[in-house]
């Protein structure tokens, strides 16, 4: 039997008090990807075969930016590697800081461990040059293959570099705070329950009328007259505030690593609920075919396979409208496999008792 872990959440129809910094942000501040195409090299025979024509091309490009020309055969080492190279700008970014780069081989290299980066181009959607990025790789892992033997640890086609770029433009999302008159708030979880108890707290704490929410997951914030050209001490106030957002009843499942996560809000309505167990064995025996005496035959194995299926009675329960502790409960006490609570769970919902929205992962 796989292993099943079920965890259940007491959680409150309201959830305790979080920072508003925790469960929202500000339209606009986001951070801005940037990628590029680049080379590795210094690999000790692990990077990409000559089968790989971008990867000759790439080189023999940047050898010939050099005044060097060197024939397609002299490319047999594999010390080099395609990769694509992506970094994250934050919206405070300016030119001189750096920035940390993950690499990643994009061809039929083995592991990138030991190699260094050569200097890359990091461009936006918008096709301009945002950083350079350069330097040694950091690969949390090993592949040694010997003598027909393979050791391996993590993926080791993938690294870092860190501090590995530098910011040559400052992003296109950047907001100029001291001219800003209002903010808009966007909820991580959309709700409008969250987004009225929101604008209560700001108006409350810092000012009437100053929030409105504009839908379930979006807080308008006008900066009062007292912070104008200091919306940064606003913005703080505003992120130290408590707000107790609104939990919907959700039972999530993984049916892959068998999980089962059930918040205390989910309710049941009156149900009925047949459970059985049953058992299903395949098995195989195996058994000697003997030939007739002068028959010319051989003797010959043959396998039988026999099917055994055995099932116990079910006991008819009815539950009335519970919580999800008691649901459980009453499932152990009927002697439920952990196993079988999904199927029950989407069964119940099927019959419209489960009054949750059903999440299967």
């Amino acid at each position: 039997m796989s292993l099943f872990l079920l965890l259940l959440c007491q959680l409150p129809r309201s959830a305790d008090a979080a920072r508003v910094k925790d469960i929202a942000e500000i339209y606009g501040v986001r951070d801005h990807m940037i990628s590029g195409i680049g080379l590795v090299t210094g690999l000790n025979r692990t990077g990409d075969s000559i089968q790989s024509e971008v990867t000759i091309q790439m080189l023999m490009q940047r050898l010939q930016g050099q005044g060097i020309s060197v024939p397609v055969e002299a490319f047999r080492s594999r010390n080099v590697a395609v990769v694509m190279v992506n970094a994250k700008m934050p919206s405070t970014s300016r030119p001189g800081q750096r920035l940390e780069v993950e690499v990643s081989s994009t061809g039929d290299a083995t592991s990138l461990s030991g190699g260094v980066l050569q200097p890359t181009m990091m461009l936006a959607f918008d096709g301009r040059v945002y950083a350079m990025a350069q330097g040694p790789l950091v690969v949390g892992g090993y592949n040694i293959e010997q003598s027909g033997n393979i050791a391996r640890r993590n993926h080791t086609t993938v690294g870092r570099v860190p501090s590995g770029a530098t910011i040559e433009r400052e992003t296109p999302h950047r907001i100029d705070f001291t001219e800003t008159a209002s903010l808009d708030w966007l909820l991580k979880q959309p709700d409008f329950t969250t987004a009225r108890r929101f604008a209560e707290v700001v108006n409350t704490e810092l000012g009437s009328g100053l929030a409105v929410p504009i839908d379930a997951g979006a807080v308008r914030v006008t900066i009062p007259s007292e912070y104008q050209g200091r919306a940064i001490d606003f913005i703080a106030a505003v992120e130290g505030l408590t707000v107790s957002p609104d939990v919907g009843a959700r039972v999530v499942i993984n049916e892959r690593t068998g999980t089962v996560v059930m918040g205390d809000s989910v309710r049941i309505s009156p149900v009925a609920v047949a459970h059985g167990g049953m058992s299903i064995e395949i098995r195989r025996d195996v058994d000697a075919s003997q030939p007739g005496a002068l028959s010319g035959g051989q003797t010959a194995v043959v396998a039988n396979d026999t099917i055994e299926i055995s099932e116990e009675d079910g006991e008819l329960r009815m539950i009335e409208g519970v919580t999800v502790g008691d649901l459980v409960a009453s499932l152990n006490q009927m002697g439920v496999q952990p196993r079988d609570l999904v199927q029950i769970l989407v069964s119940i919902q099927a019959a419209g008792a489960l009054h949750a929205e059903l999440v299967v992962n």
